[in-house]
């Protein structure tokens, strides 16, 4: 059974579960959300056999050892059945398909957890691009929505996993703009915090 929140979903909140069809290595399986003991990036897009949608999801499966290392699993997702997706992997990238994919491809045929993640457009009838951060204990940690013409960054996706990892590592620190891992972070607090800014702002 699904656990959907009656509320607007928020980050800090347990990200909502659900079980659901997925492809993996070109079969059909059952992929269970909270069954992920690690972080998961879960992305939405809008549908199967269009246009940015398989820059974005090559991107992700062409960079899934980066992920792999930061103990973290991918899961795209849309409102097309396992069958759409099966037949966009079997399709050659050349030819606008996907070719064989890292991480497990979901089927939201009945619109149940893009309308939990609130990112389902009742006009496409389809999900906009939403991307969602989970941790280990499935908090919702970043949610970002794109409209349908553009494409989301696999840089900007990793940084702010690190920034996660790191600040959840080390709870007495945070990360500033545009941090990257191996950079300064600073002490939240009002004299400690002078340290950071101190070192980093001045010219």
């Amino acid at each position: 059974m699904n656990n959907y929140p009656e509320s607007c979903l928020r980050v800090g909140q347990i990200a909502p579960d659900f079980t659901a069809t997925a492809v993996v290595n070109r079969q059909f399986q059952k992929v269970k959300l909270s069954s992920y003991r690690k972080y998961v990036v879960l992305f939405f897009y809008p549908l199967d056999f269009t246009f940015v949608c398989p820059t974005e999801l090559i991107a992700f499966s062409d960079r899934y050892a980066e992920f792999e290392a930061l103990n973290t699993e991918i899961l795209g997702i849309s409102v097309d059945s396992e069958f759409s997706h099966l037949a966009w992997i079997e399709t050659e990238r050349k030819m606008g398909g996907l070719g064989d994919l890292n991480y497990p491809l979901v089927s939201d045929l009945k619109k149940e957890i893009s309308t939990a993640y609130n990112v389902l457009d009742p006009d496409l009838g389809a999900a906009l691009r939403g991307l969602f951060i989970i941790d280990r204990v499935g908090v919702l940690q970043h949610a970002t929505i794109n409209n349908l013409s553009f494409g989301r960054s696999v840089d900007e996706t990793l940084r702010v996993l690190q920034a996660i990892q790191h600040v959840q590592a080390n709870p007495n620190e945070v990360c500033p703009a545009d941090w990257q891992p191996g950079s300064q972070t600073m002490i939240p607090n009002p004299i400690e915090s002078k340290v950071y800014f101190g070192r980093s702002l001045s010219s």
